[in-house]
């Protein structure tokens, strides 16, 4: 997973396709929790996952609303299309992805 931040997220996530989008916090637990899973489902569904701090970027969490984290997002040709918050199971993540692709 790559880190996305203010200066990047355009070329990062607006103009592709298909990205997810994990807005977190070094001092999130949950965040932590859903860490490697993230990872698991990027290999195995092949999908490109980025990380945005919203300690470092608050911009770019503002923006987008995330009140709470962690925060996944689903961004289609630079629109986000579908939020999912707190922390959630693996297959739960999985589901939620599948039905937006």
């Amino acid at each position: 997973m790559k880190l996305s931040n203010e200066n990047s997220f355009s070329a990062d996530v607006l103009e592709k396709d298909f990205v997810l989008v994990d807005f977190f916090a070094d001092w999130c637990g949950p965040c932590r929790m859903i860490l490697p899973f993230l990872e698991e489902i990027q290999n195995e569904m092949g999908i490109e996952i980025f990380k945005v701090n919203i300690d470092e970027s608050p911009n770019i969490a503002s923006k987008y609303g995330v009140m709470s984290i962690p925060t996944l997002a689903i961004f289609q040709k630079g629109e986000k299309i579908s939020v999912n918050v707190g922390a959630a199971s693996k297959a739960r993540i999985m589901d939620w992805i599948k039905s937006h692709r």
